[in-house]
């Protein structure tokens, strides 16, 4: 049974994703934790919030959307 080029793709999408997200997260929510404005222990839920929604949308487009262009490169490619 042979691999698909685009599921080897799409593998190796996700491992960059993945490292790709640990690098960028840690430097973007460590900045923005670092420059956290809030006087209040509501503003500083609310900027909590808004730092996990950050962090969502890094997941989505680091690790969901790096192994689907991973995919197409390697059936477009190699396929």
């Amino acid at each position: 049974m042979a691999i698909s080029p685009g599921l080897i793709g799409a593998l190796i999408g996700l491992v960059v994703g993945i490292v790709e997200y640990r690098i960028v997260s840690g430097l973007v929510i460590g900045a923005l934790r670092r420059t956290d404005p809030s006087k209040t222990q509501a503003e500083r839920d609310d900027y909590e919030r808004r730092i996990g929604l950050v962090r969502v949308a890094l997941v989505v487009l680091m690790i969901g959307v790096t192994p689907v262009l991973g995919y197409v490169i390697g059936q477009t490619v190699f396929g």
